[in-house]
Parts: C-alpha cells; structure tokens; sequence
C-alpha cells in the first residue's frame, strides 16, 4: 500500500500499482543444450545467430552452450557454429552444416575464383557451398551461362532474375548436399561443354585425389570434369587429407586449385608440382 497527501492533514490511501508480469521464456542451461544437440544431429550443422534468435540469450551463452557439448564429443564447434562430429568416408553433411564451416576461406576463395570469369563465358558450378559463395559474385558478370547440378546454386541465380543470364540445373535425384545426380543428371551434363568448371569436393589427398562420400555424386562430377574445358576446384585446406569414399578426378586433373593459406607446407609443395597453378588466398 501507499499513502499519498491530498492536503493539510488528509491522507488518502492508495492501492499500489502492480506491474504486469512479463512473460519471460526460461530455459534451464542442460535443457538448451539438449535442444541444441537435436537441431545438429536433424540439421547437420547449426549457427549461434539462429539458436541466439531461438533462445533469447546471449551471444555468448550460446558458445558456451557449444562448447560444453565439443568437450563432451558431441559436435565439432566451427567458425558461426557447430557441425556433427567429422564424418567417415561414405558420411555425408547437408549444405546447412557444411555451410558454416570455414566461411572466411570459403568467402576468400569464391572471391579469388570469381576473378577467372568474364561475361559471355558459360561456367559449370557443381554442388558444394564454397560454389554456391562463387555463385553470389557470379551475379552482376553480364552474359552468362551457368550450368549446375545444385539447387542452392540455381536459386542464387534465379533470385538474382538478370534477363541476360541463362542458367541450366540439370535435374535429377537430390542428395543431402543439395547436388542432384542420377542418369537425368547425367544426361543433361553430357550435352554441355562449358568453358570452365568450378569443382567443391569433399576431400583432397596425394593417394585418392579429389574425392566425394557420394557414390552417385561423383559420377556426376565427373561427368562434369569430362565435360568442361579448364577444371578449376575450390578447396579449403580442412580438406586436405579428408578422404571421401569415392574419387572424383587425380590431383594432377586440375588446372587450377584455389585455397587457403591455412594448407599445411608440405601439401602446398605437392600440390604445386601436381596442379596447373595453384592459388593460395
């Protein structure tokens, strides 16, 4: 209660005002993670800004949260996020969990590679998130063909709605990578000659060159090599010595390898004397 002073000598009593609760949403810290954990192993992969969103706390709290579940061995903590735990040979990321791995080298050599297309040309763009980086700074080059077999690729370009841009996605059956393979794939990629092809892979090594966990996707990436004029991958250096089951092209295949200067010396040697030219960013 409160009193208040009308005048000289009176005093009124008043109810006191009560602010309305406001609705809190409060998740205890093991509830949170728990919660997190499923949107890794449904998702693959997931960001701090989405789960900062989701919960309502703090940047850091969420990189608290990914941190206890590293130490416990149940993610991998990434730049931006968490992904599964490092995969085997036939295991396969989605593009959601892929997508927040190493994003600064990504962005660094979409730009780079970005650099080798003039208007006119026609590119292929295999599935991968590093192509789909290229793909939005493939945009504004007038005149321009892109064959794809990804849908997050395409979908850049469609967005983009530029009329003098022609852009072909191969159809197919869709993997959890977002690639779309199969005979359809492959019959459509078998009609196109492009002048270059940028090639995302999995994993490069000196033994098995550039490789995929996907059966069906390499076959279709190498109907790509087959098909382009000049292959160009893209690579960040995790992937060095990370071994899918399946090769998609020898290391020596490669006209130019772009990458990052994260690539071990003793990789960056071999590699130099294996590819056309190789491109550290």
């Amino acid at each position: 209660m409160e009193y208040h002073l009308v005048n000289r000598g009176t005093w009124l009593l008043a109810k006191a005002q009560t602010p309305k609760p406001t609705k809190v949403r409060l998740v205890l810290a093991q509830q949170r993670q728990v919660a997190i954990l499923e949107r890794v192993r449904l998702h693959g992969g997931v960001k701090v800004s989405d789960l900062v969103a989701e919960f309502g706390v703090s940047d850091m709290t969420i990189r608290r949260d990914l941190e206890t579940l590293a130490d416990q061995g149940l993610v991998a903590k990434v730049h931006g996020g968490a992904t599964t735990v490092r995969p085997g040979s036939t295991e396969e990321p989605g593009f959601a969990a892929k997508s927040v791995r190493h994003r600064p080298e990504k962005a660094a050599i979409a730009a780079r590679a970005a650099e080798l297309v003039r208007p006119g040309m026609a590119v292929a763009l295999s599935a991968g998130t590093t192509t789909a980086e290229l793909a939005l700074r493939l945009v504004g080059v007038a005149d321009l063909t892109v064959i794809t077999n990804s849908v997050p690729v395409a979908d850049v370009f469609y967005r983009s709605g530029r009329p003098d841009q022609t852009v072909v996605l191969t159809g197919g059956m869709r993997t959890p990578s977002d690639a779309l393979v199969g005979p359809v794939a492959l019959a459509a990629i078998r009609s196109f000659h492009p002048d270059l092809l940028f090639l995302g892979v999995h994993g490069m090594s000196e033994r098995a060159g550039y490789t995929t966990p996907n059966l069906m996707e390499a076959e279709t990436d190498r109907a790509l090599v087959d098909a382009a004029g000049k292959l160009v991958v893209l690579a960040d250096s995790s992937k060095w010595d990370l071994l899918g089951i399946s090769t998609i092209a020898a290391l020596n295949e490669a006209h130019i390898l772009i990458t990052d200067s994260g690539l071990p010396a003793p990789a960056a040697a071999l590699l130099s004397e294996s590819v056309g030219e190789l491109i550290v960013t």
